[in-house]
């Protein structure tokens, strides 16, 4: 994403050039392949996240296997809910799970996090000039969408115009994008032919590998010109306000849910059903111009139960159970059940849970209200409590561009140790006093404020924990569970305080979107001119050392701001029972190489 919320679950957050997806990681162990307590890629160790089809690390063709006739039944923490998962308000992480087999893109990841070119659907990517930077995209010839069109160049500009942020309505923004990192650099796109796509910079941009694709954008352009009259998408200027107008009310709100007229596939499946609040069905996509998929037919339910996913898996109900959420009572059913052929997995991901403080409330407008939270959160009682069951060498995370043994870490947070008299100090020194109930106040405001998650089970203790050991600095912390907050209220800025996480792929630039003034994923109203700096220089630094000393010093800058916490990085976990091999990919989920799978037993 492009750094998705994950539902929320952004290990590095999977940083990619786009948007960071909402989600969550951590490292762990496994009854495939490693010692409790010890930190594994899962079961199989690293050879389990290669694909099949991938060579040297850096291309993948999808390979032949044995063809079924099978349904392979999949459980995740959340529903899918959207096929544009570029919207500001519908971008996350459990859309990304369903839709890494559905939308083709120039590269791929495979489950370590190797950036690999999609060589089913492309030819060549190459930088064919320096300055200014150019990027030239190859598309292998007669590359089909589901419903027979054409995947090529009109499909690329269509995913360029959408999220460069050049096109205004209004002088707003037309295109509610969730980020614009990356394609907002790029200021022209030929098609030279319906195949190659030329994209021109006006800055240098490294990371120009995780554009067109590694976050599920590349949409339908034929759909668009058919709904909307548009004749040719390749056409339309982003100053072309009329036009603008009738493709972006289009993209901003049409492909939500699933309507088949409108949403066809260009990878290995295709979406034919759709329960909303319940599942998503992927199909074989026939048309799919590689080799065709193992599995006939994929059901991706959304459990946020863990613990009722192992049962389902247990009583037959499921083949896969994932979650970027891990529970540990959940954990212990499932290792439990190795006797019955099931493989259990958990492992470090890219994501990490955080509490981002909203600005545009008065609260949080005082710094010392900021920093007195950030005082009370026992961070440390969290990970014991929480992750530690799963992952026995758990720390707090003190970083929110970084992760432990990434080069550039510094624990900025390290002071945060969750004791209640250093917040209550740090509020009495700004003019605050408790109240007749304990609880503080100043100029008749008490200090009063709700934490909003969704309903997974681990995010309501974690707001527990804080509210006991917050309340004895004389702040009161409300419970705010939505089912829906992810979905509806995050990106309209609709909280107090944020508790989720972000998923990303690694490409570090995507966290520019989150923390940058008027950014399309920073919903809290943030605003660092210092951080604003280091994000513009760093993301178009071709030096990565360079860019990484950038990158350190924004992330030292919003820790001195006091407005997002990290908490954690919880594991990936998942299980699985008659297939060959499964693995939790943190950026795309389960189904990453569900079209590789063959069925055991």
């Amino acid at each position: 994403m492009s750094i998705k919320r994950s539902t929320a679950t952004p290990l590095a957050v999977l940083f990619v050039g786009a948007a960071l997806v909402l989600q969550a990681c951590g490292g762990s162990s496994d009854n495939g392949g490693g010692d409790a307590g010890t930190p594994t890629n899962g079961p199989g160790g690293v050879a389990a996240g290669e694909a099949k089809g991938e060579v040297n690390k850096s291309e993948y063709t999808a390979p032949k296997v044995p063809l079924s006739n099978d349904t392979f039944t999949v459980a995740t923490d959340n529903p899918f809910t959207t096929y544009n998962n570029q919207t500001a308000d519908g971008n996350n992480s459990y859309n990304t799970f369903a839709l890494t087999q559905v939308l083709a893109g120039a590269y791929l990841l495979d489950g370590n996090n190797n950036v690999l070119l999609n060589k089913d659907v492309m030819d060549s990517v190459e930088v064919t000039n320096k300055a200014p930077f150019t990027v030239t995209w190859k598309i292998k010839p007669n590359v089909k969408w589901s419903d027979g069109a054409a995947w090529g160049c009109h499909d690329f500009y269509l995913d360029w115009l959408s999220q460069a942020g050049l096109a205004k309505n209004g002088g707003k923004p037309a295109f509610s994008a969730a980020s614009t990192t990356g394609y907002e650099l790029i200021n022209k796109v030929e098609c030279t032919d319906p195949n190659t796509v030329v994209t021109t910079f006006t800055d240098p941009y490294p990371d120009y590998k995780g554009l067109f694709g590694v976050s599920s954008d590349v949409l339908p352009a034929h759909i668009v010109e058919q709904q909307t009259g548009v004749a040719d998408i390749t056409k339309v200027k982003p100053t072309d306000s009329a036009d603008i107008k009738k493709v972006a009310d289009f993209w901003n709100t049409k492909w939500n849910g699933f309507d088949a007229k409108l949403m066809p596939a260009s990878g290995p499946f295709k979406i034919t059903g759709f329960e909303q609040n319940n599942s998503v069905t992927l199909e074989r996509n026939d048309a799919f111009v590689g080799n065709k998929a193992g599995p006939a037919k994929i059901v991706l339910r959304g459990v946020s139960d863990q613990v009722a996913q192992a049962q389902a898996l247990e009583n037959g109900e499921l083949d896969v159970t994932s979650s970027a959420q891990p529970d540990a009572n959940a954990a212990d059913r499932l290792r439990n059940l190795s006797s019955q052929g099931v493989v259990f997995g958990a492992k470090a991901g890219l994501s990490f849970e955080h509490l981002d403080l909203n600005y545009k409330n008065k609260l949080f407008q005082d710094p010392a209200v900021r920093k007195a939270f950030m005082q009370c959160v026992n961070r440390e009682a969290l990970v014991e409590k929480l992750i530690r069951p799963i992952q026995p060498d758990a720390k707090p995370l003190g970083s929110l561009l970084f992760f432990q043994g990434e080069n550039g870490y510094v624990d900025n947070y390290a002071q945060y140790t969750g004791k209640a008299d250093e917040a209550k100090a740090t509020l009495t020194g700004a003019g605050w006093a408790p109240g007749g109930d304990g609880i503080m106040t100043k100029g008749g405001q008490k200090l009063s404020f709700k934490i909003s998650h969704t309903d997974i089970p681990r995010r309501k203790q974690t707001v527990e924990l804080i509210q006991s050991n917050c309340k004895a600095a004389g702040i009161d912390v409300k419970d705010d569970t939505d089912p829906n907050f992810l979905d509806t209220r995050v990106s309209a800025g609709d909280y107090d305080v944020a508790l989720f996480a972000w998923s990303a792929a690694p490409f570090k630039s995507g966290t520019q979107a989150i923390y940058s003034t008027g950014a399309g994923q920073n919903w809290s109203a943030y605003s660092d001119p210092k951080v604003d700096q280091f994000f513009k220089d760093a993301v178009k630094s071709t030096d990565p050392a360079a860019a990484n000393q950038l990158y350190a010093q924004a992330d030292k800058q919003l820790a001195e701001d006091n407005y997002s916490l990290p908490l954690f990085n919880p594991p990936n976990m998942w299980s699985y029972k008659g297939i060959d091999s499964v693995y939790f990919q943190s950026y795309n989920g389960a189904l990453w190489n569900a079209n590789e799978w063959v069925k055991q037993g």
